[in-house]
């Protein structure tokens, strides 16, 4: 066992006992392992709680990964999670705080020494929950994480009712088999709206990028991805509400994560006439500058920077935090295969209304469009693009995008784009998916 007096350095190797003599950092703190070796003791750094009404998160960072141990309790609702090899710091402590009243879910957490080198955590729950707790290796600017994270026993929401059964199958309601009127074309190829009979909604999900654990790109200024995103999006939704036929779907509308698989089953979950990911990316060089819309390719990228951003936004899931088990990768394996020809003729005309919008508001990063292969991008029934508002990592770009009437313009050119795409390409009436 460590020896708490001087004399018990004695039996560390020299280095070692140098350093904690010297006051070393409290992370590199060390105990003698049963080999006779210095092992680091665990020391939590951070903590983190992400409330929505999807489910609530709760991330502990730690210098080694943690070891857990949890139980449920009855009369009143209780999660108890006992963390091993720790002992209570100040972060730990600070956890009480981090729960807000609105919280969904956790009435209160409390934090506290339960034996020697044992922290006990206690959530108060508002209602009875599904906990899924696991722990991630470090990624990015994160170290070990334990994630705890608390969604309702009984979904509400029938759009996220899936998210109790990650392995099932999509089986949505189909809207009435019904095809709109064929519209009129004007002698410049489009169709006047107004004459066309809408005999069903267009639903369009709006997808903003990153949330909760994953901040997405950071700009110089400290301005996350996550947050100018999720205005605009929010922005671009009221302005398709307005219009009599479309309804809209947001796959998040707080700061919270979701994956990149949940975003695409959200999606189809609906019926999707449109998906639309809003990004607003970095790049190694903080010069570049502009917009860009991006479409999906399975035999490569259409440049080196599409190919660099397609490898940032896959990483959201490492980044953002997911238990990945083997049927979740047998889903992701799925849609890697899947094929979308046709599918990908309609995202490219998608795409080029889009290019030609957003081009009147701010400078095309490049004049055509891009393709690589984006994750979120893969439903294989749903013309889909990304768009990069603008690049975060460029000091006036950044300026830009946390600028509300920026956000506002975009938006505009956003809801334009739609609005030429369906204005050339009238939704057909959608038939039963499959359902087995």
């Amino acid at each position: 066992m460590p020896q708490s007096s001087s004399a018990g350095l004695e039996n560390l190797p020299q280095l070692a006992r140098r350093d904690i003599l010297r006051g070393a950092s409290a992370s590199l703190l060390l105990a003698v392992t049963p080999f006779g070796f210095a092992a680091p003791a665990a020391s939590v750094v951070a903590v983190r709680v992400w409330p929505a009404q999807a489910y609530t998160r709760v991330t502990i960072e730690s210098t080694v990964p943690l070891t857990f141990k949890q139980f449920s309790l009855k009369d009143p609702e209780r999660l108890v999670v006992d963390l091993e090899g720790i002992d209570i710091n100040n972060e730990l402590q600070s956890l009480a705080s981090k729960v807000g009243g609105d919280d969904p879910y956790i009435q209160q957490l409390r934090a506290a020494r339960n034996k020697p080198g044992t922290v006990r955590l206690v959530l108060d729950l508002k209602t009875e929950i599904k906990p899924q707790i696991f722990t991630l290796n470090p990624v990015g600017e994160y170290k070990h994480r334990l994630v705890i994270d608390l969604y309702p026993a009984s979904q509400n929401d029938p759009l996220l009712a899936f998210l109790d059964d990650q392995t099932s199958d999509i089986k949505p309601a189909p809207p009435a088999p019904v095809a709109p009127t064929k519209p009129e074309e004007n002698k410049d190829g489009t169709v006047d709206r107004s004459k066309m009979k809408v005999d069903r909604l267009i639903t369009i999900v709006l997808d903003p990028g990153h949330g909760g654990e994953d901040p997405g790109a950071v700009g110089p200024g400290g301005n996350h991805e996550k947050t100018v995103v999720l205005a605009i999006a929010k922005k671009l939704k009221a302005l398709l509400e307005n219009e009599p036929n479309m309804r809209v779907v947001l796959t998040r509308d707080g700061d919270f994560f979701v994956p990149l698989g949940v975003r695409v089953k959200k999606a189809r979950a609906v019926q999707a006439d449109l998906f639309v990911s809003i990004h607003a990316d970095a790049f190694t060089r903080p010069d570049a500058n502009g917009s860009s819309v991006f479409m999906l390719s399975e035999k490569g990228a259409s440049s080196t920077a599409a190919r660099w951003l397609a490898q940032t936004q896959n990483d959201a899931d490492l980044i953002g935090g997911v238990k990945i088990d083997v049927k979740d990768k047998a889903l992701a394996h799925t849609l890697m295969d899947l094929t979308q020809t046709a599918t990908n003729n309609d995202s490219m005309k998608l795409a080029k209304s889009m290019l030609g919008e957003i081009g009147n508001i701010n400078r095309l990063h490049k004049q055509n469009i891009e393709q690589a292969g984006f994750a979120v991008l893969k439903a294989p029934d749903i013309p889909s693009i990304l768009v990069e508002t603008a690049f975060i990592s460029n000091p006036q770009e950044e300026q830009k995008l946390i600028d509300e009437a920026y956000q506002h313009k975009m938006a505009g050119a956003l809801h334009k784009g739609i609005k030429r795409y369906f204005a050339k390409n009238p939704p057909l009436a959608k038939t039963r998916m499959a359902q087995s």
